[in-house]
């Protein structure tokens, strides 16, 4: 079964005090001779240059992605899932913010809502919306996707997310970040379950039901550490979302390295592929890797 692995953009680079321009990173891609296709919205005025590059380098977009706030960037996510068709990917990322313009918590009803107007808008031009666990987003209390995508499959429609279980790998063990959103108490109460060795891990519920059609590749450990080499503009250090995947050289990372860490990390991506390769009906389409610069 084919399954194309991507790279997403804002990771193509040496290091993050030397950003290349849009042509050079779809070289660079095309250079590694690995990946199947880029990851990246084009930003307003950047379209035709993703496409020049695309089509010099030999490098398909084939998957976009962007955050948004509801109450505001409803028309932002529509023209967004348009120029997703513009420049040929057939999956639109969609990160909701966990709070809507007016400073008040998203509602389980109200991502469902987006949803289906993100779905109808897309299903029109050849574009999955896929809806993103991750941090700082509606998503970052676990229990709430599976409570979403029943509400979205009640209305008949396919409930389609995109995998980045880095956001869950690194809260386990780590009762700091398990606190946000209060979802340490269904933690301590045993209705979450992070760790993917154990039945019913909230990864496992996700792949199953059959809602991962989009997957971002980014490890991270148990109780991360902490990016204390991106720092936020009030001098917070980054949250800790990602881990090197091999050892890195002296002075490339901050922290103690330990390639057992990996394992859970790498467990749910076996699990992943163990359900897309026996189910025909998988929707699984692509996997970006991604490690990016910036503060988490």
């Amino acid at each position: 079964m084919d399954l194309p692995i991507g790279c997403a953009g804002n990771g193509v680079l040496h290091t993050d005090q030397e950003v290349p321009d849009i042509d050079t990173r779809f070289r660079m891609v095309a250079e590694a001779g690995i990946f199947d296709y880029y990851d990246k919205s084009p930003l307003m005025g950047e379209i035709d240059q993703y496409l020049a590059a695309s089509a010099r380098h030999g490098v398909p977009i084939r998957a976009t992605g962007w955050y948004y706030v509801l109450g505001r960037d409803e028309p932002l996510l529509e023209w967004n899932l348009k120029v997703a068709a513009q420049v040929g990917a057939v999956v639109h990322n969609s990160q909701i913010m966990t709070r809507k313009l007016d400073g008040t918590p998203v509602s389980d009803a109200e991502v469902a809502e987006s949803y289906l107007r993100a779905y109808d808008i897309g299903k029109a031009l050849g574009v999955d919306p896929c809806f993103e666990i991750h941090i700082n987003m509606w998503s970052e209390h676990f229990g709430r996707v599976e409570r979403v995508g029943r509400l979205v499959e009640a209305r008949g429609v396919p409930f389609n997310m995109t995998l980045d279980h880095s956001h869950v790998i690194f809260k386990i063990d780590n009762p700091a970040e398990q606190a946000v959103q209060g979802m340490k108490a269904d933690i301590d109460a045993g209705r979450l379950v992070l760790d993917p060795c154990q039945p019913g891990h909230v990864c496992g519920i996700w792949i199953e039901a059959g809602w991962v059609r989009h997957a971002h590749a980014r490890a991270a450990v148990p109780n991360n550490p902490v990016n204390i080499w991106a720092k936020h503009p009030d001098g917070s250090p980054g949250r800790g979302v990602q881990y090197p995947f091999v050892r890195p050289a002296p002075g490339e990372w901050h922290s103690d390295w330990e390639e057992a860490r990996l394992e859970p990390w790498k467990e749910v991506i076996r699990q992943l592929m163990r359900w897309h390769a026996t189910h025909p009906e998988s929707r699984l389409g692509q996997i970006s890797t991604e490690f990016i610069p910036p503060p988490d």
